[in-house]
C-alpha cells in the first residue's frame, strides 16, 4: 500500500467532511463550539467549585455503581428504590441521605434541595421519572437505553433542550479514547464508503422466549409493587419472574437484547457514520412470544445516504442477537446468530475464534472490526493488507488528526463517563457530555425501531421526522405507549 497516497486521500476526505460533520452536529444540537446553555443560578454561582446535591433513583443493580461513583465526589442527599430490603446495603452506605420508595414523594419533599438526578430503574420507568426531574430543572444521568418508546426519546430530547439541562445516557463506552478515535478514523474516510455494518451480541443472558406464568405470589412487605409496575399495565406479582434483572426480557418492562446492548455496540458506527433515521426496518425471528422478546433475532436497518462522503446510497446495519433455542445452554440459546461465515474469516484468523459480541464495518476501501462491546478497541484491514492490524499500529491511522475532544478524567470508562457529566453540570456546559440526550435519544430511537419491528412482525417503512410507520398503523401503540393512570410524562 502507498501510505502517502492513502494519507493525502484521508486528508482530502477529512476536509470534505468538515461541512457534513458540522451539519450533523447542528441538527442534533451538539455543536462543540456552541454557546453554553443556561443553567440554574445556584449551580453557576455556588457549585462550580463545590459539591452537587444528588438524588439517586434506582440504587441496586447498575444503580449501585451509578450511586457509588457519584458518591465518591458529590453529596448523595436522597435515595429512592421500590425495594427497601434489597437496597438496604446502599441505604446503610449513605446514612445521611433520606430514603424513599416513591420518587414522587422524593421530589415533593426534597426537590428544592437537589441539583441533579441519576435514574437507574427498569427501562419502562426511565422517561416517566426523568421527565418529572427535568420539569423541575434537574440535570439527569439516565441509564441506557434512554427510554422504552420512540415517543419518549423524542420527548426527553426536546425537554432537555427546552430546559437547558445537562444530560448524559449511561452508555459508558462513549467516554473511551478508542471509541472517539474510531469515529475520527472512519470519518476521515480510511475505509471509504461504508456499505454494511454488522453488529452481534451474546444477549439475552436472562430468560426470554416464554409466556407469562399463571398464578400470583404474595408481594413482599418491603417491595412497592405498584411503584415497580409504574406506567405499565398492572399484573400479579410472581417471585423471581420479573425482578430483579429478569425484567429485561419482558415487553412491558424492558427492551430485550437490543435495549441492553445496542446503545453500546451500535454507538461507534452510529456516531462515525452520522446515521439518521432508517427508512426500512425488517426483523426476523423463529418465534415471537406475546409478552417477551425472542431468544434470537436478526434485524435489518436501511439508512439513506444523508452523508454521501461516508455512506453508500443505502447503508445496511444488520443486528444479530442470541440464537436458536437450546434448553441445555445456560442462556437458553446457542449463540448462533452471527454474520455470514465468509465475513468472519479474517476475524477468526486474528483472534482464533469469532467472539459472541462484536462490530464489523465494511467499506469500499477496507474493513474495521471492534471485538468489544463498547468500541474501545478496533482493528483495521485495508485493501492490500493481509490481516487486521490494531489501530495504534496501522500506518494509515497515525496521520489522521484528532478532531474530537477526549475525556479528561481518570478511572475506568464508567467512572469517566459519570465525571464528564458532573463536570458539565458544574460548568453549565451540556455540550461537554458526549452522550447527551440530543444524540443519545437518536441512537435510542434506532434501537427501539428494531423492537417495534419485532413486536409487529412486519417490515416497517419509517417516516422518522413524523415518528410514523407508513405501512403499519398497528405499530403506533409501540411507538407511543398508553401509560397506566397516574403515571404520565411530566
Amino acid at each position: 500500500m502507498d501510505v502517502s497516497v492513502q494519507t493525502r486521500t484521508m486528508k482530502k476526505s477529512a476536509a470534505n467532511l468538515n461541512l457534513n460533520r458540522r451539519n450533523f452536529l447542528k441538527t442534533t444540537s451538539l455543536a462543540a463550539g456552541a454557546v453554553a446553555f443556561g443553567v440554574p443560578a445556584l449551580l453557576r454561582a455556588q457549585n462550580l467549585n463545590s459539591k452537587l446535591n444528588l438524588a439517586c433513583i434506582g440504587i441496586e443493580g447498575k444503580g449501585q455503581s451509578d450511586t457509588n461513583i457519584c458518591g465518591e465526589v458529590e453529596n448523595i442527599v436522597a435515595l429512592c428504590d421500590v425495594d427497601a430490603e434489597r437496597s438496604k446495603k446502599q441505604q446503610d452506605k449513605y446514612p445521611d441521605a433520606k430514603f424513599y420508595q416513591d420518587y414522587r414523594q422524593l421530589f415533593a419533599e426534597m426537590g428544592d434541595k437537589v441539583d441533579a438526578v441519576t435514574v437507574s430503574t427498569p427501562d419502562h420507568m426511565h422517561a416517566i421519572i426523568a421527565s418529572l426531574a427535568m420539569s423541575k430543572g434537574k440535570h439527569i444521568y439516565c441509564q441506557k437505553p434512554l427510554v422504552q418508546t420512540i415517543y419518549e426519546a423524542r420527548y426527553l430530547k426536546n425537554l432537555a433542550q427546552e430546559k437547558n439541562l445537562v444530560t448524559q445516557m449511561g452508555n459508558q463506552g462513549s467516554s473511551a479514547d478508542g471509541l472517539r478515535r474510531a469515529v475520527e478514523v472512519i470519518q476521515a474516510g480510511i475505509i471509504g464508503d461504508v456499505r454494511e455494518v454488522h453488529v452481534w451480541t451474546n444477549r439475552p443472558v436472562w430468560p426470554q422466549g416464554m409466556e407469562r406464568p399463571a398464578g400470583t405470589d404474595e408481594v413482599p412487605t418491603t417491595l412497592n409493587w405498584d411503584g415497580w409496575i409504574g406506567c405499565a399495565p398492572m399484573r400479579p406479582y410472581k417471585k423471581d419472574v420479573y425482578n430483579p434483572f429478569k425484567w429485561r426480557g419482558w415487553q412491558d418492562f424492558g427492551t430485550g437484547a437490543l435495549g441492553d446492548m445496542a446503545c453500546h455496540t451500535v454507538n461507534m458506527p452510529f456516531r462515525a457514520l452520522q446515521l439518521g433515521y432508517p427508512t426500512v426496518i425488517n426483523a426476523k425471528t423463529d418465534f415471537m412470544p406475546a409478552e417477551t422478546y425472542p431468544l434470537g433475532s436478526k434485524i435489518h436497518f436501511e439508512f439513506p445516504a444523508a452523508n454521501p462522503s461516508l455512506l453508500h446510497p443505502h447503508t445496511s446495519l444488520i443486528w444479530y442477537d442470541g440464537g436458536k433455542a437450546d434448553a441445555s445452554a445456560p442462556n437458553g440459546h446457542d449463540f448462533s446468530n452471527k454474520p455470514p461465515k465468509h465475513l468472519l474469516a479474517d476475524i477468526e484468523a486474528l483472534q482464533g475464534e469469532v467472539p459472541n459480541s462484536a462490530c464489523l464495518l465494511i467499506g469500499s476501501e477496507g474493513t474495521i472490526f471492534s471485538p468489544d462491546d463498547y468500541g474501545e478497541q478496533f482493528f483495521v484491514k485495508l485493501h492490500g493488507d493481509k490481516k487486521f492490524v490494531h489501530y495504534k499500529k496501522h500506518p494509515a491511522v497515525e496521520p489522521i488528526p484528532q478532531t474530537i475532544p477526549r475525556n479528561a478524567f481518570k478511572g475506568d470508562s464508567d467512572k469517566r463517563h459519570h465525571l464528564e457529566w458532573i463536570d458539565a453540570v458544574k460548568q453549565g456546559k451540556p455540550e461537554l457530555c458526549y452522550s447527551r440526550f440530543a444524540i443519545a435519544a437518536q441512537l435510542t430511537e434506532i434501537m427501539l425501531l428494531g423492537c417495534v419491528a419485532l413486536r409487529t412482525g412486519k417490515k416497517i417503512d419509517w417516516d422518522g421526522e413524523n415518528m410514523q410507520a407508513k405501512n403499519c398503523p398497528e405499530a403506533a401503540k409501540f411507538i407511543k405507549r398508553d401509560n397506566r393512570d397516574g403515571w404520565a410524562l411530566s
